[in-house]
């Protein structure tokens, strides 16, 4: 495989730790942002748009890569097909769908099942299983998503009520499993050959569901609104997210990157106290300290 020392980020393309922690970064603001932009610019459209826009900026880059790695991509283009469907259009179509009919906490709540999703994929298709440490630290990271969502009420858990719209993140968020569980089979080639056939791919599947959403009579806002919205979704949960995702995943393996999906409730609450103004609590701090254990615990050999 390329390796990615010969960039200029090649410090950062050897620290999985931290290229998963941003990508956890930029998918919490993702969350936040489809669910305030609900009924504002339609789910199929955003996704189709974001994966066009991000294939668009990177193809410059990653064209001397693509020409060189085209008949590797091209001899499993199966494979490339269902991480395009599975990562891309099914994933991120039905996360902005389902945000369209459930409350961000339920949201949350969801992703924190991410990782169980990744570890079932892997055992079916490849036979892994999660160890102990593994399963400790998603465990005890769950604990803390549950502690900072819930306010250090568990209670509240009986008070939430499920509809269609989890039912789709939940779907989403198999799907994205497989994605993990599926990318350590990749051809080896650049990262940008890959992100760049896999957003176009994707791009190219939601095409068809995008102009029937349109010609039903669904579509966006001509405001700033649907401008900046698409700005922000094409550039970090897009472009770097999925860069930092892929190499984390192919340098420490799906089931050690799975419980950084956790982190993602965590810099949600933390945007919301620095950007909304909203006061720290006790039950951040013990959120915050499982998650980060747990992460750890289970991202360790």
């Amino acid at each position: 495989m390329i390796a990615w020392s010969r960039s200029a980020f090649g410090w950062l393309a050897h620290q999985p730790y931290l290229l998963l922690s941003l990508t956890s970064l930029f998918w919490a603001g993702n969350i936040v942002l489809g669910r305030a932009v609900a009924g504002h610019v339609p789910p199929v459209t955003l996704s189709c748009a974001r994966w066009v826009g991000a294939m668009l900026l990177l193809l410059p880059f990653a064209w001397p890569h693509l020409r060189h790695d085209w008949r590797k991509l091209r001899a499993q283009w199966k494979l490339m097909i269902v991480l395009s469907a599975t990562g891309f259009a099914i994933n991120n179509a039905l996360s902005y769908w389902g945000l369209q009919y459930t409350q961000a906490l339920n949201a949350l709540l969801m992703q924190s099942s991410g990782p169980l999703f990744v570890a079932l994929w892997s055992l079916l298709l490849f036979g892994v299983r999660l160890t102990w440490m593994q399963a400790t630290g998603i465990a005890l990271s769950l604990l803390g998503v549950l502690t900072i969502i819930l306010r250090g009420d568990f209670a509240a858990l009986a008070g939430i009520e499920l509809n269609r719209g989890d039912l789709m993140v939940a779907g989403a968020l198999c799907a994205f499993g497989l994605y993990s569980a599926l990318m350590p089979k990749r051809p080896a080639t650049h990262p940008l050959s890959l992100i760049v056939v896999t957003t176009g791919c994707g791009a190219l599947l939601l095409l068809p569901f995008s102009a029937w959403e349109y010609a039903s009579g669904v579509r966006p806002s001509a405001d700033w609104i649907s401008v900046a919205t698409l700005a922000y979704v094409v550039i970090f949960p897009s472009m770097l997210a999925y860069l930092c995702f892929n190499r984390g995943v192919a340098l420490i393996g799906p089931n050690r990157s799975a419980p950084f999906l956790h982190l993602m409730p965590v810099f949600g609450s933390v945007m919301a106290i620095v950007l909304l103004g909203e006061k720290p609590e006790l039950f951040h701090l013990a959120g915050y300290a499982m998650v980060v254990a747990g992460v750890f615990i289970a991202a360790r050999r």
